[in-house]
């Protein structure tokens, strides 16, 4: 069963990213660059999704970390509840990027 956080995007409506197959999340966008406005979600297969949101303090994982406690919140869900809701991030997300 798919399993996916709904986040929302500032000026857009929520959006949908799949917890399946998440082999690990890391602050920036794994290049290195923008490790304080960016976190970065590695699948399985190579894909990754980039979350652009307002800046963190340097060396702060509090993006990653609330991305990372929804993805256990929502996989621990009954197998009918696909979506949870993540109302309340520590900063605005502002873009979401699949490469």
């Amino acid at each position: 069963m798919q399993k996916f956080l709904s986040i929302p995007v500032t000026n857009e409506q929520n959006q949908l990213v799949s917890c399946n197959d998440i082999k690990l999340i890391e602050v920036g966008d794994g290049s290195g660059s923008n490790p304080t406005t960016t976190t970065t979600l590695f699948y399985g297969g190579g894909k990754k999704v980039t979350l652009t949101h307002a800046a963190v303090s340097a060396g702060s994982e509090e993006m990653r970390d609330a991305i990372q406690d929804g993805v256990v919140q929502v996989l621990k869900q009954q197998w009918t509840e696909v979506v949870l809701q993540m109302g309340s991030l520590p900063k605005a997300v502002s873009g979401i990027a699949i490469a």
